[in-house]
């Protein structure tokens, strides 16, 4: 998906875009437009952006470790956005308990978590704007197209039963992320 060429000048990335998606580079601004939706982002000043047939090169004119850095991050970035609106992105976690049941709902948007280690008032984690939640048993997928989004709320149900004071060794009890967009990490 990205090559990557160095000269005397600096760094060049390069990143292949799709058929089914349209790639658009206004004032530093990258557009990705696709069949599941459409996402922005604002790339610094430093680094050059040119869109020649089908890719995108990304360029610097210094060789600064701190500046390659963030080229490579940028790469990173356009090329989860270019998934994201192609064929989106999708979470798995999964609901572990031993003997008090836990029971979760969505509720405008936040995730309540209910009856986690018998508390009497639930525990409520933050669903960002863009994420899709469905809950079937045990299992709770996000989707959506925004990568950031959907791992940062996975990161904020995952946070939210969180288990202070406690041998986490014993009190295995909480919501784990279990596959992260078709990878399994369990």
């Amino acid at each position: 998906m990205t090559a990557q060429n160095s000269n005397d000048e600096g760094v060049v990335l390069e990143i292949e875009i799709p058929e089914d998606v349209e790639v658009g580079v206004d004032n530093n601004v990258v557009n990705v437009r696709g069949r599941k939706g459409e996402l922005k982002r604002k790339i610094p000043e430093f680094i050059k952006i040119d869109k020649k047939d089908k890719k995108i090169y990304l360029s610097i004119n210094s060789k600064k470790r701190r500046e390659k850095a963030i080229l490579g991050t940028m790469r990173g970035h356009i090329a989860n956005m270019i998934k994201g609106v192609s064929r989106g992105i999708e979470y798995k976690l999964r609901i572990l308990y031993t003997h008090f049941p836990v029971s979760v709902k969505v509720s405008g948007n936040n995730l309540m978590i209910e009856n986690f280690m018998g508390e009497r008032y639930p525990r409520r984690a933050r669903i960002l704007e863009g994420v899709d939640v469905e809950i079937n048993g045990n299992e709770i997928i996000l989707s959506g197209i925004d990568k950031e989004k959907v791992s940062q709320t996975a990161a904020n149900i995952e946070q939210a039963t969180r288990i202070k004071n406690k041998d986490p060794r014993i009190f295995q009890d909480g919501i784990y992320i279990v596959e992260k967009d078709g990878k399994r990490i369990v």
